[in-house]
C-alpha cells in the first residue's frame, strides 16, 4: 500500500529510477517522447497523444506548437513546477488539480514510455523499478529546498555542471519559455531570477556534498 494519500491543491515530490538502476534514457528521441509524454498525457481524457501520433504521421515534420488547439482543450490532472530527466532516473514536483489526479497521469505516463521503450529496443517487462515513489512537501520551506534539488538534480549527481535542456532549470533561469512548468510559486518569492539563482547554487553545493541528504532525498 502507498503511504501517501494525495490531496488537491497540494504539492507532492515524485521520482523513479530505472530497474536494476539501469538507464531508462539512451539519448535525444527518448528524453523528448518522455517530455511529450509529460505534456500531452496530462489531461483528463486520453485522446491527445493519439491526436498528435495521427499529426505526425501525415506531416512528419510538424511541431506541437504549431497546434495550439491540442493545448487549449487541455484539462490537465496536474501542475508541474519543477522536474529534471537524468539517464536512470527522473524528479517532478507536481501539484495536484483533480482527484486522483497524480496517480493517474503517472501509470499513464509510466504505461506509455514503458511501451515506447520496449517496442524501440525490442524487450519486454518492466521498465522502471516498482510504483513512483511519492513524498508531500508539507511547508514552503521544503517546496524551495526541493524546488533547488531538482531543477539542479543533473549537477547534483555530476552528470554535467552547466545547464541540462532536460529539466526546468533553462525556464527558471530565462534562458527558455518552456510552458510544461508553472514557476510563479516558486520565483514569486525571490526579488529577481538572479537571486533565486544564487539560492538553487548554494544548496545545490550543500546537496552534492552531503551523500546522506541524496540517500534521503532520492531512494
Amino acid at each position: 500500500m502507498r503511504k501517501t494519500d494525495f490531496a488537491n491543491g497540494e504539492y507532492y515530490h515524485i521520482y523513479n529510477r530505472g530497474v536494476d538502476k539501469r538507464d531508462v534514457f539512451e539519448g535525444v528521441r527518448d528524453y523528448e517522447r518522455f517530455l511529450l509524454s509529460m505534456d500531452l498525457l496530462n489531461d483528463e481524457r486520453n485522446g491527445l497523444m493519439g491526436e498528435w501520433k495521427d499529426i505526425k504521421r501525415s506531416n512528419p515534420r510538424a511541431q506541437l506548437w504549431e497546434f495550439p488547439e491540442l493545448s487549449s482543450r487541455r484539462n490537465p490532472r496536474v501542475e508541474f513546477s519543477c522536474y529534471c530527466i537524468n539517464p536512470n532516473h527522473y524528479h517532478f514536483i507536481l501539484k495536484q488539480l483533480k482527484k486522483n489526479g497524480i496517480k493517474n497521469f503517472m501509470h499513464k505516463i509510466s504505461t506509455s514510455y514503458t511501451n515506447y521503450f520496449n517496442v524501440k529496443n525490442d524487450r519486454s517487462g518492466s521498465l522502471f523499478q516498482g510504483r513512483f515513489k511519492a513524498i508531500h512537501i508539507d511547508s514552503n520551506e521544503y517546496l524551495l529546498y526541493l524546488s533547488a534539488y531538482v531543477n539542479k538534480n543533473h549537477f547534483i549527481h555530476g552528470y554535467k555542471s552547466g545547464e541540462w535542456k532536460y529539466s526546468s532549470l533553462p525556464d527558471y533561469t530565462g534562458k527558455r519559455n518552456g510552458k510544461i512548468c508553472q514557476k510563479d510559486v516558486i520565483l514569486g518569492q525571490f526579488n529577481n531570477i538572479k537571486e533565486y539563482e544564487k539560492f538553487m547554487r548554494e544548496n545545490a553545493l550543500y546537496m552534492k556534498d552531503k551523500k546522506e541528504l541524496e540517500r534521503y532525498l532520492i531512494e
